[in-house]
């Protein structure tokens, strides 16, 4: 057997998730399946991390066995050919060690949230940012998302059905920055609740609003109760951007 180890982008606006699900259509089933018509045997692939409904990703680290010796550069030709028309695309490939594991193996996780600050209607972002139309104040949002930054109970922005043992998680990095009219919530930290990355933004999004001031995040926070939550951001903005792993 041989592990691939590979990097997805994808849009995740078709799909019900990156897992597989009884009630949609997956990014793990399109890659599984193409997969297996590739290999002639049933396969299981191995993700960094887990994404919503609607959620996309830049550089979604992955890994599967293959049962044919293919050169890492063949097999991802042949999954790109096969994946299509489905919006997911096998960004590299290189063979691994059979110990590494996508998941298990990964140290770090990164998302970055795109808000389009702008009145006018979405047309080539529909559908891959929040659109917000009234001005945000960036600045202030960063200094808000300071107070999120270290290890915290992080309660208040997990969702009710998240399945993680504890809710004690720590945040690496939070930054939030203006590109003309594009606001960058960008995160970083070994792993995140269900909806913890959302749920932040969508108070930030609160505070850049003028509707909370900037301390309102650090009492969200400390509250420790899903009921100080203010919002939740959707699920088109959110992109997981990278992992990591020990060199």
């Amino acid at each position: 057997m041989t592990r691939f180890a590979f990097t997805l982008e994808f849009d995740g606006g078709p799909f019900m998730g990156l897992q597989r699900q009884a009630h949609g259509p997956s990014v793990q089933q399109c890659v599984e399946e193409a997969a297996e018509s590739i290999l002639g045997k049933s396969v299981i692939m191995h993700a960094a991390g887990r994404t919503d409904a609607g959620v996309h990703a830049l550089g979604m680290r992955a890994h599967l066995d293959s049962p044919k010796a293919l050169s890492p550069f063949r097999f991802m030709e042949a999954m790109n050919a096969r994946l299509k028309p489905a919006p997911i695309a096998v960004l590299d490939c290189e063979e691994v060690p059979d110990d590494w594991h996508a998941r298990f193996s990964c140290i770090g996780r990164a998302y970055q949230y795109r808000i389009a600050n702008r009145r006018a209607p979405l047309t080539l972002e529909r559908g891959r940012a929040w659109q917000v139309v009234r001005p945000l104040d960036a600045a202030a949002m960063h200094r808000a998302a300071q107070a999120l930054v270290g290890k915290h109970d992080f309660t208040t922005f997990r969702s009710t059905q998240c399945q993680s043992a504890s809710p004690l998680k720590t945040l690496d990095a939070i930054a939030v920055r203006r590109e003309g009219e594009t606001v960058l919530i960008e995160t970083s930290a070994r792993s995140f609740l269900h909806h913890q990355v959302r749920s932040m933004v969508g108070c930030l999004a609160l505070v850049g609003l003028g509707h909370w001031p900037e301390g309102r995040i650090a009492e969200a926070l400390a509250a420790r109760d899903r009921s100080a939550l203010g919002h939740n951001a959707p699920p088109e903005g959110l992109y997981f951007v990278n992992a990591f792993y020990p060199k």
